[in-house]
């Protein structure tokens, strides 16, 4: 297949960034490992290139961050396409050789072994750490700082999707190609992923380069990993590092682009323009920046597209009255759309249900008001100024999918102002945000007993959306499972958090009404992918349970 042979170099954890060349000349246009790992500023471009990699998770339209929150209570496939196809009949489309799931395989290993090609040059005498912003030492901690929250960020997530996996921690060459990997037992990666993160946290910024992990980041990490490893006392400790630390703030008051526009605080950082520390948003942890038509701008991000439903194929009264505009997102595809469950799962005053932040209606727009897009089209009976109401009324189901008025969520909005028709959007994105350490820490406190505690926590972010209080009697797992969901609907992998505390299976089969209904115990960790089985030449590796051929 058009995969073994990605999946069998990855597997040796062999790229590029790894190689080593047996040249008698240095020419100064060929870039090796040896060339470049040599001074600061060539470790600190490897580090950039690895996170340009990690960018890569909202690449495309079957991207691995659709592999991370579709197929959840709170998210379903609607238009199929790519994982789609797994997520809304599972069975035997959830097998070995799935593409999508044997790409992201092979890109979390290349993303290990950037990071392990990092640690271990900078581990190497000779290198000149002196033109960094700190000492010498400081120089060095903080690379090496960088490539192990990347190493542990990449490995978190082989944990979740595969379970045991093999656990490298060296630089692979071509001259150490491997044919006998063993499967590391998962306790043993988590540990090592604990490892990484916490020397990162020591040498990582609270104000990070932009782009880059902060040690706000890191340590929300940590909190996450130890209720994993059931060690809630640890959790609570992490993200109490990240909320004590004042440069971190929830965004509580409007502020930056909008600001005086119609709007509610918890939207305006999902804005562009307003998504990174430097633009405001005190809230941001993790920003990954992408740039439009610019050198080094990044890959073609399409989370809009993904995400946004495609209202300009809504049909009324044999016209479809809505233009795609720039103020409307530009054009979506809907290959997922919400779950009925979640549109519902929030109480009518709260700012997060609003249509600020979940679409629910249009207002058909003139020319004027269009501009520089056309007027919409009126069907018969309508006027400018009139509603076009979403309908989730009934569910999407197998006999029910490929729905245009769904509503969606806005967090994603965004276009290329001259293409508005494209599939991508170059807006920055938000990778982590201090509203995912407080409910960690709500989780902590929940599992430590501490139900009056875990309350005042949650009401804390509820408080920032009008929702209404609550307190301990209220308190349960599926509590903070829902309130995870309100706050952070597609921007947390959800995937991940559903598996964490054993709820997958439960929710996904009582909330997700298309798909949900057939999943099974096997689909909990996904398949090896074949190729990397067939590559191990010289060691049977085991494929996970219920899918042995």
């Amino acid at each position: 297949m058009k995969f073994k042979n990605i999946i069998a170099v990855t597997l040796a954890f062999f790229q590029l960034a790894g190689c080593s060349y047996n040249l008698e000349e240095n020419p100064p246009h060929i870039i090796t490992s040896d060339l470049l790992y040599s001074d600061y500023s060539g470790f600190d471009t490897g580090i950039s290139g690895a996170y340009s990699k990690i960018r890569e998770e909202i690449r495309s339209a079957d991207m691995p961050f659709q592999v991370f929150v579709t197929g959840t209570d709170n998210m379903s496939p609607n238009y199929i396409w790519g994982f789609g196809n797994v997520a809304s009949k599972w069975g035997a489309l959830n097998n070995s050789q799935d593409e999508t799931l044997n790409e992201t395989f092979a890109w979390l290993y290349s993303i290990v072994n950037a990071a392990n090609t990092i640690i271990d040059r900078a581990a190497r005498e000779g290198v000149d750490w002196s033109r960094g912003p700190g000492s010498e030492t400081q120089n060095m901690n903080y690379i090496i700082a960088e490539a192990r929250a990347i190493r542990g960020w990449a490995y978190r997530h082989l944990t979740y999707l595969w379970g045991d996996v093999p656990l490298s921690l060296v630089e692979s060459t071509g001259s150490t190609i491997k044919t006998d990997w063993e499967r590391t037992p998962v306790d043993e990666v988590r540990a090592q992923i604990i490892a990484d993160f916490e020397f990162a946290q020591q040498y990582l910024p609270v104000e990070p380069i932009p782009g880059r992990m902060s040690k706000g980041a890191v340590q929300t990490f940590l909190a996450e990993m130890y209720l994993v490893v059931d060690d809630p006392a640890s959790a609570l400790h992490w993200a109490d590092q990240v909320i004590n630390t004042p440069e971190y703030k929830l965004i509580t008051e409007r502020y930056g682009i909008k600001k005086d526009e119609p709007g509610v605080p918890f939207m305006d950082m999902f804005y562009q323009g307003n998504k990174n520390r430097e633009e405001g948003n005190t809230e941001a942890l993790w920003v990954w920046q992408f740039g439009y038509q610019q050198v080094g701008g990044g890959v073609s991000p399409r989370p809009r597209a993904m995400h946004l439903q495609r209202y300009m194929d809504i049909v009324i009264n044999g016209v479809q009255p809505l233009q795609i505009t720039f103020e409307r997102g530009g054009r979506g595809k809907a290959y997922t759309a919400p779950t009925k469950w979640w549109i519902e799962s929030y109480e009518p005053q709260d700012d997060r249900a609003t249509n600020f932040a979940i679409r629910k209606w249009f207002i058909l727009k003139n020319a004027e008001e269009n501009a520089p897009f056309p007027a919409d089209r009126l069907p018969a009976g309508y006027s400018y100024g009139d509603t076009i109401k979403l309908n989730w009324s009934e569910p999407i189901t197998p006999d029910r999918w490929e729905v245009n008025d769904w509503p969606f969520s806005r967090k994603h909005e965004g276009s290329i102002p001259d293409n508005v028709a494209s599939d991508f959007n170059y807006d920055d994105y938000i990778a982590t945000r201090l509203a995912d350490t407080y409910l960690l820490k709500a989780e902590a406190q929940f599992k430590l007993g501490d139900l009056p505690g875990a309350a005042e926590t949650i009401n804390i972010i509820r408080s920032r959306s009008n929702a209404s209080a609550v307190d301990a009697s209220d308190i349960d797992i599926d509590f903070i499972l829902d309130e995870r969901s309100r706050e952070l609907f597609n921007e947390e992998y959800r995937r991940y958090t559903l598996l964490r505390t054993g709820k997958w299976l439960e929710r996904t089969r009582k909330y997700n009404t298309f798909g949900g209904q057939f999943i099974s115990e096997r689909d909990v960790l996904f398949p090896i992918p074949q190729a990397v089985i067939d590559a191990n030449l010289t060691k049977p590796m085991p494929q996970n349970p219920g899918f042995d051929e």
